[in-house]
């Protein structure tokens, strides 16, 4: 690998937080940076930030686990810069044997919320000071676990018949405030009453 197919903002990025930047790679022409996971918000912060940087949108974030289980869980982090047409990926390794945890960006990029509630859902890592961090594809009482890690069973850990019974037991009303469920497609489904609170512009928690 030559320094020429690296991206240059590697070594700003090592010029800047040092140590914090742990490695870097290119793999399939992508440039991939590992950061030390209690600096990684200060590290997005700056790379949104910083005007030779610019990564100011946001692709996609994204968990991986892999099969060898000594490998920690890593935390995906896709930026773009607009402007420049460049890209950059950023991974935080996270230690399965504690708290699956790294702060939020929601206040870096406002697109943030639903990205990491569904790596959430999905992988069971929390992201420290998100403004409603709850599941997303899967019903807030959903107890199976966390369907894309390594240890979950193909057909789940229920048997299909206990699937089917809680999920038709979920109650989606009580974890949606009015103001989504005025714009579900489901609006004529709710009971006259919900529909009458919505009528006069109510707001809050659905109790």
């Amino acid at each position: 690998m030559t320094s020429a197919t690296v991206s240059p903002s590697v070594a700003a990025l090592a010029g800047q937080f040092g140590a914090a930047i742990l490695r870097d790679r290119v793999s399939c022409g992508d440039t991939i940076v590992w950061v030390a996971p209690d600096r990684a918000h200060d590290i997005l912060a700056w790379l949104r930030d910083d005007p030779g940087q610019d990564f100011n949108f946001l692709t996609d974030i994204t968990a991986v686990e892999y099969r060898d289980g000594e490998l920690p869980l890593e935390v995906v982090y896709q930026l773009r810069s607009l402007g420049r047409r460049a890209d950059l990926r950023l991974k935080v390794e996270l230690d399965k044997a504690r708290p699956l945890e790294v702060e939020s960006v929601c206040d870096l990029w406002a697109g943030a919320n639903w990205l990491e509630r569904e790596v959430f859902d999905m992988f069971g890592i929390a992201f420290r000071n998100h403004p409603d961090l709850r599941r997303i594809l899967m019903w807030e009482t959903y107890a199976e676990g966390y369907p894309l890690r390594k240890d979950f069973p193909l057909r789940g850990h229920f048997s299909r018949s206990e699937q089917t019974r809680q999920a038709l037991a979920a109650n989606p009303e009580a974890h949606y405030s009015l103001e989504e469920l005025s714009i579900a497609s489901s609006y004529h489904e709710l009971s006259v009453e919900m529909r009458e609170r919505l009528a006069r512009g109510e707001r809050g928690e659905v109790a």
